[in-house]
């Protein structure tokens, strides 16, 4: 019998993740993916790769229908030219969070304000990982940042986030605590309910991050953690 989630509405996203991926459009993702990455190290400029790459490299194997490059604000500009030099077309599609740009019907999505005000800094790229995806050697989004934006981003129209960031507690084990603690000071409630929710299927989620978070709620902890 289907249920009332059945028919909730769904984004375009969501429709275009859902429907399988041929050999093709396997070929074709990949090498916009490189050509993306080249273009952005030729012009040396900082970025992180998050979305569905970072959730594959780090958390449970999924497909992934686009490419999330997280960069700082002041950087959101020298990606579009470095992508148009190489051919891609581009947008700059909504001026105070995402810029997107095109080439052999695969898409870049290019962030630089994440939902909850969250923004590429120092410390958030020098924490990068690089990951292996698909043969390639890529630079991932810190494991705790990511599991932060994925629950303060989820909606019922996007469930795949939310067991993105329960694939990323289930998959690392050496998750720095303190530091997802300080990221989640941007949607303590929603990092706080996904860490209990781990909790209760079993996850290695330990109670300090736990209590610490309830604290923040009434105000215990300093505004800094260093």
């Amino acid at each position: 019998m289907a249920s009332q989630l059945d028919d909730a509405p769904v984004s375009e996203d969501e429709q275009r993740l859902r429907a399988a991926p041929g050999e093709t459009d396997d070929r074709a993702f990949l090498a916009v993916l490189d050509e993306t990455v080249a273009a952005l190290g030729a012009e040396g400029i900082d970025y992180l790769l998050m979305g569905g790459i970072a959730s594959a490299c780090i958390g449970r194997p999924r497909w992934t229908h686009d490419m999330d490059v997280f960069v700082k604000p002041e950087d959101a500009q020298r990606v579009l030219l470095a992508l148009d030099r190489q051919g891609f077309e581009t947008e700059e599609t909504f001026p105070d969070w995402l810029y997107k740009a095109g080439k052999h019907g695969q898409l870049v999505d290019v962030i630089f304000r994440s939902m909850g005000d969250i923004y590429v800094d120092d410390e958030m790229l020098a924490r990068a990982r690089h990951s292996e995806f698909k043969g390639r050697s890529l630079i991932i989004i810190p494991p705790e940042d990511l599991i932060v934006i994925k629950a303060v981003v989820a909606a019922e129209h996007m469930p795949r986030h939310w067991h993105d960031a329960l694939g990323i507690l289930a998959s690392c084990s050496d998750l720095d605590w303190d530091y997802l603690v300080y990221r989640a000071r941007r949607g303590v409630r929603r990092v706080l309910s996904l860490l209990l929710y781990a909790q209760s299927n079993d996850l290695a989620v330990p109670w300090r991050p736990v209590r610490e978070l309830f604290s923040l709620l009434d105000g215990d902890l300093p505004g800094d953690r260093r």
